[in-house]
Parts: structure tokens; C-alpha cells; sequence
């Protein structure tokens, strides 16, 4: 793991604006920097970073946070990687916490592996652009496939020699051991000799989500068919097939930008489609598509569109895919090639335009798919017609959303001209069979009956939630600030008339101790840990320090946090001074602010209070015994409402 340590130093040194530069075209702005949003399409900037707070913030999307969740939501980086990444960009040594003898060797032994498959690569690319046998063959196969020099660099494409052991040789020359060629697999072992796997092969790297190189995938360029087509690297430490996907490294960004991912089945298919502009495109490599794989797409993206060349027997063999797809509850739709095309021989014919409109007019949902798949078995033959009934309920079993699965029970009912009833019925069989959630079968009962739709709500508005937030907010920005707090108190030499006090206090130390006279709880889990680790920081004599909390391991603090400091930040992306609209700085009355709040809270905490007691009042019977009761709650409700009407009064509110 990284050292504590090693973490503070990639927070202390590296700068927001500078890592989001790199991705996003930002511009001046006052203190801040502003620029279009990375996540969404749109033509007004949405995005800001703040160089002094170290944080950022896109209002179109609602994410925010620091320099390492920016490279976490657009690179998808895990946290580690993030860290590393910043590491490398400033030169920061990576000190890794205490690890046993057996750890370490296996931590460096991984690090060689990946040391050694990025030097594979590069040597490949190099054999391809610079020798005379790399251009002569490898660079001109891809030539005739139509890759232009910009997708070649992009995917980093290769070729490894017609030479037995060119590559082993020349790694050893460059003293990499011969154990790491051998379980990368790039090279062949045994008793007699030592060869290259990938001998007369051109060259595909497979990346992770980060970018590091994990395997090859080899096709040859030989005619013979006992030599095989595509060779792959075979599983190691480091590469597992069915954990990865083709050209994700290179597709992330746009599957995320457009919330779509196509999937292909091949390497050339990735190549050609991204060519041609459609960017948001992964393949499975050749192996039948796992969970792992889903997994990864759904990290970026609930929908996704399989593509399938027109070979029928080809789409059959592929539905099973598709099922998991369904399983892992994504959105799937398929698309069909016409006879004789597949996604890379289409995407070489036709216009950027051309291709996106075929691949939007001819999505179809799975189950018009399917079904239109099937039927043509099926025929007349009421057998085959029932079996294939059956098969499709059985994917539409797999669907984990129980609205998603009615709504397609509904669509395969009126396509294959059968009752929802018989329908649910073997679904409800199938779940039961399958051993899923009992609540899953029983709610499948109400689809019998009509279902009455009623009026939509506008949603309530969560005062508590607010409040809890602005007091966070003010703790924030000005827990360290002491302030005169003005309040007023019954003066027994005047009868009931207040007399006016004032007291000298911290900020953060009046809501502290008025919260902690009344009991007050926070409600919202993120605040709540907010407000201890303030606390925490004051019971240590320290101030409040929000770059604490936006450099915070727990990524939920420091997206509420963020997203707390960069509230102001809309005045300016909406330029209201030039609108000739003022924005009141909240640090003028700043007494007030704390009382207001802090009374508010109060007041709706006691409506609950006497919500609460009015709802137990209705339970109580109107009974000799009971008068007692009812009377002791009617007075609970009668002083609750006296301090109501002090807290209004306390507000300059009439009620």
C-alpha cells in the first residue's frame, strides 16, 4: 500500500488547475479558472476550479472534489492509481507502507512484469515504423486495412519479427530475466530452446482502464490454415482475459461522455469504428464475454449496444452474452450488420454520419431481437414455438430491476401473441427455480390486476437536510472566525421584559455548545462525519481546516465538502455583478447567520416533535384511564408550541 506519507506529498505539491489543464481547456476567471464541462456535452462553461481552495466543481454534471477524484471520475483511475499518477506527473518517490518479505517480492515481482510488457511494446512499435521488414510487412498490412499513421500511434500497434527468438534475444541484451519472459509469455520456454510467441505476428496491445500494457494479442499474416489466426498472451499475474476489454483505455472518456457503449467482437473492429469517429467502442477480444468484462462497462455506462455481423449461427452463439449482460443490470439493445459486413469492413465504406445514423435506426431492443431471431427457427411448429417462449422469459428472468422485467413480459406478450398472465407465470417459475429474492416472485402478483396510476407529487423538500448542510457550510468557511453573538435573556428585575446580551465567542464553539445543549444529532450520514472530524479538530486545539476534508481517503467527504465551497462559485459562472445583481457576503452579518440557522433547526426539530405526539394521541382511547395520558401529551404539545412561538419571535417571525 502507498504511505500516508507518499499521499500527503502528491496533495501538497500537485496543483488542481495544473492536472485538470491537462484535460480540460481552462481559462481565467477573477481567482478561479473556468472551461467547458468534460462529463457533458454543452457550449456555456459549467466547470470551475478553484487554485486557491485546490478543488473543482462541474455544475452540469453536479461532480466536484480535488485533483486526484478529477483523474478518479474522468480516467476512471481507482484511488491508488490516481495517486501514482500524480506521483509520476511530479517526481514524487512512492513510499509503500511496511510489507512482509513475500509481498514485496510479489509487488516487484508484478511491477516487472508490467516494466517489461511496456517495453514489449514499445519495441514492436518501433520494429513496425523503423526497420525494413517491420514497414514491409507489419505497416503494410495495416496500410491495406485502411489505419491511418495517427490510429497506429493511438493504439500503439506493432510487429514482431520473422525471427525465432529476435525479441527474447534482444530483452535479455537488455538484461530482463529470462523467468518475467516467460510468465508475461512473450517468450516460449523448454527443455531444447527459447522462442518468441509472437514470431511473424503483427502486433495488438491490450491496456488496462489506466493505460498500462497487460498482454498482445498476435495475428498472423500467413495463409496457412494450421497456423492459427490470432494468438493471445496467455494468463498471468498480470493479464486476465476475462477481466479486460479491447480499446477501453482508449474508448473510456466517450463511453462516459455519451453514456453508450458499443461492443464488437474483435480487435479491427475497435480500430475501424474508432477511425471512422465512433469512439465509444470496446471488443471482448474473441472470448465470450464475461461478468468482469460488464463490470467494467458499467463503471462507466448502464446502456450498451452489441454489434453482430450478419453471420446468424455467430448471433446465436453470442445471446448467452447478452444474458449477462441483462444479469448485471445494464440496458441492452442489439445491432445486425447486412450479410457479409461486420463492424470493420462497414465502418471503411461510409461516412462518420452514415454510420451513426445506421447504428441508431437499427438498434433493437433484445427482446424484438430475440424473439425476431428465434421465430424463424420456431416456424409453425407450436413445439419450437412454446421452447423458444421459454427461452426468452428465461432472459427476461435474469433482469434484476422487477419494473424492467413487467414492462418486458408486457413487450413479449404482444409480440409473440401470448397472455401476460402465462407469461408471469413462468417467470415467477423460473425465479423460483433460479432461488432468487421471494419478493422478487411476489411482486409479480399485482401484474394480474389493473394498476391505477395516480397523480404525480412534487418531491418535499428536506428543510433538515438543508440545514445541516448550512451549518456544515458555515463551519467551514467560518468556524475559525470569532464573532459578537447577540441573544437576549428574561430579566427578573423587569418582570418578563428580554435584556440584551452579548458574548464574545468562535464560530465553530457557539454551534457546538448550542447544539450539544439541545442534543442535537445530525439526520445525514455525511455530515454527521463531517461535524465529528470538526469537532475532533477542535478538541485537539486546532482550527477548522477544510483541505482536511477535500483531500479526505473517504471520497464521499470530500465530494460534500467540495461541492459545499464551490457553491459561491455559480455567481461568477453566471456573471451577476455585470447583471447588476448583488450577492450579499454572508460573512457581514455572520452572528445572525449562526442564530438564524441554528433556530431554524430547532424549530423544525420541535414540528417533528409535536408531529410525532399528535400522531400518538390518535392511538390513545378516550377511556377514564387514558384521560391522564392525553393530557400529559396535550401539555407536552402546548410547551413545545410556547418555544415555537419563542424561536419566531427569536426570527422576527409572526406566526
Amino acid at each position: 500500500m502507498i504511505s500516508r506519507n507518499t499521499i500527503d506529498k502528491v496533495f501538497e505539491i500537485a496543483r488542481v488547475e495544473e492536472v485538470i489543464g491537462d484535460f480540460v481547456n481552462l481559462k481565467k476567471s477573477g481567482s478561479n479558472y473556468k472551461g467547458l464541462s468534460p462529463f457533458v456535452d454543452e457550449k456555456t462553461p459549467s466547470f470551475m476550479v478553484s487554485p486557491v481552495k485546490q478543488i473543482w466543481k462541474d455544475f452540469s454534471s453536479g461532480k466536484g472534489g480535488n485533483a486526484v477524484t478529477f483523474l478518479m471520475e474522468h480516467e476512471h483511475y481507482t484511488y491508488p492509481e490516481a495517486i501514482r499518477f500524480l506521483a509520476k506527473k511530479y517526481q514524487i518517490e512512492i513510499e509503500e507502507t511496511v510489507q512482509t518479505d513475500e509481498q514485496k517480492a510479489q509487488a516487484d515481482e508484478r511491477e516487472s512484469m508490467y516494466l517489461l510488457s511496456e517495453f514489449a511494446k514499445n519495441y514492436f512499435h518501433k520494429n513496425l515504423l523503423e526497420t525494413q521488414k517491420g514497414k514491409a510487412i507489419g505497416l503494410s498490412y495495416f496500410r491495406e486495412r485502411g489505419f491511418t499513421a495517427e490510429t497506429i500511434k493511438k493504439y500503439e500497434l506493432g510487429y514482431s519479427l520473422d525471427e525465432w527468438s529476435a525479441f527474447t534475444d534482444y530483452a535479455l541484451e537488455k538484461k530482463y530475466k529470462l523467468d518475467f519472459l516467460q510468465k508475461t509469455g512473450l517468450t516460449i520456454v523448454n527443455e531444447q530452446k527459447q522462442f518468441d510467441r509472437f514470431k511473424g505476428r503483427v502486433m495488438f496491445p491490450i491496456h488496462s482502464m489506466s493505460g498500462r500494457v497487460l498482454g498482445f494479442g498476435g495475428r498472423t499474416l500467413l495463409k496457412d490454415a494450421k497456423v492459427a489466426k490470432y494468438v493471445n498472451s496467455p494468463e498471468s499475474d498480470i493479464y486476465h482475459k476475462s477481466k479486460v476489454l479491447y480499446g477501453l483505455y482508449q474508448a473510456k472518456q466517450s463511453i462516459a461522455q455519451k453514456d453508450l457503449c458499443f461492443l464488437v467482437e474483435g480487435y479491427t473492429d475497435v480500430i475501424s469504428l474508432h477511425q471512422a469517429g465512433i469512439h465509444n467502442v470496446v471488443a471482448s477480444s474473441g472470448t465470450a464475454l464475461t461478468p468482469d468484462q460488464i463490470r467494467l462497462i458499467k463503471r462507466l455506462t448502464p446502456n450498451v449496444t452489441v454489434l453482430f455481423d450478419g453471420d446468424a449461427a455467430g448471433i446465436r452463439a453470442s445471446l448467452r452474452g447478452i444474458d449477462l449482460i441483462l444479469e448485471q443490470g445494464l440496458n441492452v439493445k442489439v445491432v445486425t450488420f447486412p450479410n457479409g459486413e461486420d463492424p470493420d469492413s462497414f465502418a471503411k465504406q461510409r461516412e462518420t454520419e452514415e454510420i451513426i445514423v445506421f447504428l441508431e435506426e437499427n438498434a433493437k431492443d433484445f427482446i424484438r431481437f430475440k424473439t425476431s431471431l428465434l421465430l424463424e427457427e420456431a416456424q409453425n411448429d407450436p413445439i419450437k414455438k412454446a421452447g423458444l417462449i421459454r427461452d426468452i422469459v428465461q432472459s427476461i428472468a435474469k433482469i434484476p430491476d422487477n419494473i424492467q422485467r413487467e414492462v418486458y413480459v408486457q413487450e413479449c406478450s404482444h409480440l409473440l401473441d401470448i397472455s401476460e398472465a402465462v407469461l408471469f407465470s413462468e417467470l415467477a417459475q423460473i425465479l423460483k427455480r433460479n432461488q432468487q429474492n421471494p419478493s422478487d416472485v411476489q411482486s409479480l402478483q399485482p401484474a394480474f390486476t389493473g394498476v391505477k396510476v395516480e397523480k404525480k407529487k412534487q418531491p418535499k423538500i428536506d428543510q433538515l437536510y438543508l440545514l445541516e448542510k448550512k451549518i456544515i457550510e458555515i463551519l467551514l468557511l467560518f468556524g475559525n472566525e470569532t464573532v459578537d453573538f447577540v441573544d437576549y435573556e428574561l430579566d427578573p428585575e423587569n418582570g418578563s421584559k428580554p435584556k440584551k446580551i452579548v458574548i464574545q465567542n468562535k464560530v465553530s464553539y457557539e454551534i457546538y455548545t448550542q447544539l450539544q445543549d439541545d442534543e442535537i444529532e445530525f439526520t445525514d450520514d455525511v455530515f454527521k462525519k463531517i461535524y465529528f472530524e470538526i469537532i475532533h479538530q477542535l478538541n485537539q486545539n486546532k482550527e477548522v481546516s477544510s483541505d482536511f476534508f477535500t483531500q479526505h481517503e473517504d471520497l464521499n467527504l470530500g465530494s460534500a465538502v467540495s461541492d459545499i465551497l464551490m457553491e459561491d462559485e455559480k455567481h461568477v459562472l453566471s456573471d451577476w455583478g455585470r447583471k447588476d445583481i448583488q450577492v450579499k457576503p454572508k460573512e457581514r452579518n455572520l452572528n445572525k447567520l449562526v442564530l438564524d440557522v441554528i433556530y431554524n433547526l430547532r424549530r423544525i426539530l420541535i414540528e417533528q416533535k409535536i408531529q410525532s405526539i399528535g400522531e400518538e394521541l390518535k392511538t390513545v382511547e378516550i377511556e377514564n384511564e387514558e384521560i391522564d395520558l392525553r393530557m400529559e401529551k396535550l401539555d407536552t404539545i402546548m410547551e413545545y408550541n410556547n418555544l415555537k412561538k419563542l424561536l419566531f419571535e427569536k426570527l422576527n417571525r409572526v406566526i
